[in-house]
């Protein structure tokens, strides 16, 4: 989720845990498609399909969660059934370097047959898995050291080719297994400001573009065009990113769905803390290269929300709209792949103490804020974890020891109710030839999207 690396699932295959062979072989979940002309998926059998689902972790495993190397299989079965008698259809999932690929050109046998085991529960209970590229959870393996940060230095050639390789053998391995919905390519992806290997990149985007060479610009620079070309080029870095693993799923599974849970500040759509806040997926720029959309998004349009009245809620249901409405415009189906109340990153115990109400109030308003523009929503967690550092501590279905929230309970009917998405709204459209690399444009474009989303919200009965 936002500030976070990612989550892991584990399950354990060990005898302690070992799981009794069922009497039938579970049935085969149809395959999801895009459903271009009406911007969201269907099934094999043409029957509309929203994703309405869950960011599947456990709250009894430490923080981070250390799901692959702690499983429980019969409580992730009896969690599964939960998620079915919800609505549950998707559950989204982190694979881990540790767990899946602890040696570079290949997979880690006793991961893989967790994922298999995983899979079969989920063909049990009719759900879907939504598996994300390898993360580092359980730590960074040895053979990735050298890369620097291998989670933001995407334009490490060794890692790329590294990526690639992963996602040919593991898409390659699951090719016709239809409980996968979709694979996401990483959690939250962002370009590292500066590496010794960006630095050479840059320098050969500046000959290739006819511009002279010069040093890389701090990331707190003014406004310049060296700091608009830079941020140019970092857009140039992520969609090699994305094309190439694309282009590795696809060559070994051309059915597969692909995607890129993006960090909502890859749309840069109000004042951010620095030009290297923006993470340099530039929606338009990728889209060609995904099959839908993927955007996280956590309320904090003016710092951390606390439901301190209507205002604050608007603030934060245009700034969604804004980036919702940039990731539409492609044509690309659009999903969130992650939301939340409260802000992200660490809780902020001032401010109005919010309830399980509050929590289904704005969970409600973002799915019908959203909905216009959007085929599916996934909730950032199952589960209330005490244990956490950031908002996962509050932002589940169930509390952590399995009651039902407000917010689980209306979740699943609330989204199956929605229409396909309509139309684009009529708002401003983001500068993206300056926010990128001016402050003052973001933040002036905030505060002209929020009057525009003002002026088009409905008025209560009786004023």
């Amino acid at each position: 989720m936002l500030h976070v690396i990612s989550l892991v699932l584990f399950l354990s295959i060990g005898a302690a845990n070992a799981v009794e062979p069922t009497t039938t072989t579970p049935a085969k979940l149809p395959r999801i498609v895009v459903d271009a002309a009406n911007k969201g998926f269907v099934d094999s059998d043409g029957e509309r399909f929203i994703p309405c689902g869950v960011n599947y972790y456990r709250p009894d495993t430490g923080w981070a969660p250390q799901f692959w190397k702690k499983l429980d299989v019969e409580t992730t079965r009896r969690d599964f059934q939960k998620m079915k008698d919800m609505g549950i259809n998707v559950a989204r999932v982190f694979v881990t370097y540790g767990s899946f690929y602890s040696q570079p050109g290949q997979l880690d046998p006793e991961g893989l047959a967790k994922f298999d085991q995983l899979l079969d529960i989920a063909d049990e209970f009719g759900i879907y898995i939504h598996p994300t590229g390898p993360e580092g959870w359980e730590g960074m393996p040895e053979w990735t050291h050298k890369l620097g940060n291998a989670h933001a230095n995407l334009g490490n050639e060794d890692l790329l080719k590294a990526l690639e390789d992963y996602w040919k053998m593991f898409a390659g391995r699951y090719r016709g297994r239809n409980t996968i919905w979709s694979y996401d390519l990483k959690n939250e992806p962002s370009v590292e400001w500066d590496t010794p290997e960006s630095r050479v990149k840059w320098d050969q985007w500046r000959t290739k573009h006819s511009q002279p060479i010069v040093p890389v610009p701090a990331r707190d620079s003014e406004p310049s065009e060296v700091l608009a070309d830079y941020q140019r080029f970092r857009e140039s870095l992520a969609v090699e990113w994305v094309a190439r693993q694309s282009k590795a799923i696809k060559a070994a599974d051309p059915e597969a769905l692909v995607t890129a849970g993006l960090l909502q500040w890859s749309i840069p759509a109000k004042e951010l803390e620095s030009s290297a806040q923006y993470a340099a997926f530039r929606p338009e720029l990728i889209a060609p290269h995904l099959d839908f959309m993927s955007l996280h998004f956590y309320p904090l349009a003016n710092g951390v929300y606390k439901y301190d009245g209507e205002a604050a809620e608007d603030a934060n249901l245009a700034m969604l709209e804004s980036m919702v409405r940039e990731c539409a415009k492609p044509g690309k189906p659009v999903v969130i792949g992650e939301f939340g109340w409260y802000g992200g990153g660490p809780l902020d115990p001032g401010g109005k103490p919010a309830s399980e109400e509050d929590q289904a109030r704005w969970g409600k308003r973002f799915v019908e804020v959203t909905a216009p523009m959007t085929a599916g929503w996934l909730n950032w967690g199952l589960y209330d974890t005490p244990t956490a550092t950031d908002v996962s501590r509050l932002t589940g279905f169930l509390t952590v020891d399995g009651k039902d929230k407000v917010w689980g309970k209306v979740f699943a009917p609330l989204v199956k109710s929605i229409a396909p998405p309509a139309q684009i709204p009529v708002r401003p459209d983001l500068p993206w030839d300056t926010a990128p690399s001016d402050k003052a444009a973001a933040g002036h474009f905030q505060k002209e999207y929020l009057k525009a989303f003002l002026e088009a919200k409905p008025q209560a009965k009786g004023q």
